[in-house]
C-alpha cells in the first residue's frame, strides 16, 4: 500500500473515532434519561425500549472498535 492510501485510511480511522465518540455521547444521554426515570417507568414498555436502544448503541460502539477500526488498522500496519 502506498503512502497516500495509508494516509487516507488513517484519516478514515480518525473519522470513525469521532463517530464512535458521538454514538457514545448519545448512549450516555439515553442511559442518564433511563436512570432518571421512576422505577415504574423503567420497567414499562418505554423503559424496555430505552434499554434496548442503549444495548444496540453499545453494540455499535463495540463493532466499530473491535471490527471496523481494527481491520482497517491491520491494513495500515501491513
Amino acid at each position: 500500500m502506498n503512502k497516500a492510501r495509508r494516509k487516507q485510511l488513517e484519516d478514515l480511522i480518525e473519522q470513525l473515532g469521532t463517530i464512535k465518540d458521538g454514538i457514545e455521547a448519545v448512549m450516555d444521554e439515553e442511559q442518564e434519561a433511563f436512570d432518571n426515570m421512576p422505577e415504574g417507568l423503567q420497567n414499562s414498555e418505554r423503559g424496555d425500549a430505552m434499554q434496548e436502544n442503549i444495548d444496540n448503541l453499545q453494540s455499535a460502539i463495540d463493532s466499530l472498535e473491535s471490527d471496523v477500526i481494527d481491520y482497517v488498522q491491520q491494513v495500515i500496519d501491513a
